[in-house]
């Protein structure tokens, strides 16, 4: 958040908590059965008989006002000449929309939607795949072992990891593309249309129709990957080595492919391997008796894990290091 606002909401005042409640629900909502959805008949848009259309309704002008109140407290700055050393991605907007109307829409218009998007589809996405992360490395502890060795042998233990060490953290890497395959943060593709009638896979498919590519059914093919319900990192360093994690490889598309690919793969990616390298190489984790973390997957269009993850953490570097 402090990346768009420019200021952090903390779950512990009542904005930070109002704003991760209202997240939550929308993700939850946006997957939820409507009737109307799936038996196309234009009375039932008219019957709302869960509630479902009404509460995403709410939702979204809630979302809206936040938003909006974010903007608002940027123009007020802007009016009043108040500069921040640090531009946050709403300062950058609104310096490069100067128009007041762009494709028929107002600018506060676009840069709230683009937001939208940004904080929909990035929010969770992060802190749910480094949550998977974890709780596959707690339930095969041989490859958290082998990951620590190889960031001690890299890097050591003398100061922490940092962004440019990560080409070094090959095993690392194939961790992270590994847990991508198994528990993709987005296991349906954004929905597409088909730009003219086509025949696939001898279905026909007529011009127009909304497409979605199951990822996470693509991600354990058995004709594609072998014993694919196994967690085995190394995969990614033999027989899968060359397969790219921009969606080159129509086989692992985590993030999609093409032009309409997901734009933050970089940012992701970034933000993953030096929080789970830093995590590794600050701290030991396990659980209670050393049980399985439970990896039931949760309801949302995000693929949470459906029960909290809860670990013992113990510090496994220098106390000095922890002090900044």
């Amino acid at each position: 958040m402090k990346m768009i606002t420019g200021k952090r909401y903390k779950t512990e005042d009542e904005k930070g908590r109002h704003f991760t409640r209202t997240t939550k629900e929308y993700m939850y909502e946006s997957v939820q059965f409507v009737l109307s959805d799936v038996i196309p008949l234009p009375f039932l848009k008219w019957f709302d008989f869960q509630g479902r259309i009404k509460s995403m309704k709410k939702l979204s002008q809630e979302m809206d006002k936040i938003v909006t109140s974010w903007i608002d407290e940027h123009l007020m700055k802007r009016e009043l000449a108040i500069k921040d050393d640090d531009q946050d991605f709403i300062d950058v907007m609104l310096s490069k929309i100067d128009e007041q109307f762009m494709y028929g829409y107002t600018r506060e218009t676009i840069i709230k939607a683009t937001i939208l998007n940004i904080i929909l589809a990035g929010s969770d996405t992060t802190s749910i795949h480094l949550t998977w992360l974890l709780s596959l490395l707690v339930n095969n502890k041989h490859v958290m072992d082998q990951a620590q060795e190889e960031i001690d042998m890299k890097i050591g233990k003398e100061r922490w990891v940092e962004e440019c060490d990560i080409k070094n953290l090959v095993y690392l890497q194939a961790i992270v593309k590994e847990t991508l395959r198994l528990y993709p943060p987005g296991p349906l593709a954004i929905p597409h249309a088909a730009m003219e009638d086509c025949t696939v896979g001898g279905y026909k498919v007529p011009k127009g129709t909304r497409l979605m590519v199951n990822v996470w059914k693509l991600h354990r093919d058995p004709q594609i990957w072998s014993d694919p319900e196994k967690f085995m990192p190394e995969r990614f360093m033999k027989s899968h080595s060359e397969i790219d994690i921009s969606g080159q490889n129509f086989e692992f598309i985590p993030f999609g492919s093409g032009r309409r690919s997901c734009p933050g793969i970089t940012f992701a990616m970034q933000v993953t391997h030096l929080t789970l390298a830093r995590l590794l190489q600050g701290f030991n984790f396990s659980t209670l008796g050393d049980l399985p973390v439970d990896l039931t997957v949760g309801n949302s269009i995000t693929l949470p894990k459906a029960n909290p993850l809860e670990v013992f953490v113990m510090p496994r570097l220098a106390p000095m290091l922890y002090q900044n």
